[in-house]
């Protein structure tokens, strides 16, 4: 391999691998969803899930209260974004943190805002705060029975013929 050859390699593979159970600061440029946002670093943007919650739709109930809750605590600040990297479904994953080393997937869990993931988690906290959360019943758990994202389907208005 010639040497232009190992410094291209180098700029274009070395970059996003050195991300990938690192730590570096962001600026949150835009809440999706609750647990979705666009972040800026290093010269780009790129969308990032929050690791192992999922909050409910925007369209689903308490889609909304999550989408607000992410902005109040994320919306044009500087975060922490701690193991970026792609999960399997291919979407980039981290844990974001506030400055005052809050994990924001956390914050949601503990105000009803998300559920955990299903399955192996990598903050096992997060389950005893989910548990927490629904015993308190705190916002979407203060519902009889809700749906989480992964199973949850809008309602489709009915056709006018």
């Amino acid at each position: 391999m010639r040497f232009s050859h190992v410094i291209l390699w180098v700029l274009l593979v070395v970059p996003c691998q050195a991300i990938a159970g690192t730590e570096f600061v962001a600026r949150v440029l835009a809440v999706h969803e609750g647990d979705r946002v666009m972040i800026h670093y290093q010269g780009r943007n790129e969308i990032v899930s929050l690791r192992d919650v999922d909050c409910p739709k925007p369209k689903q109930p308490y889609g909304k209260q999550a989408k607000h809750a992410a902005a109040v605590y994320l919306a044009n600040r500087d975060v922490v974004v701690r193991d970026l990297k792609k999960d399997q479904q291919g979407r980039m994953t981290a844990d974001i943190l506030l400055n005052d080393g809050r994990n924001i997937a956390q914050e949601l869990v503990k105000e009803g805002l998300a559920w955990v993931l299903l399955g192996e988690v990598r903050d096992p906290t997060l389950k005893d705060m989910e548990e927490l959360a629904r015993a308190s019943k705190h916002g979407l758990w203060s519902e009889p029975d809700p749906v989480p994202p992964w199973k949850w389907k809008p309602i489709k208005p009915a056709r006018r013929n």
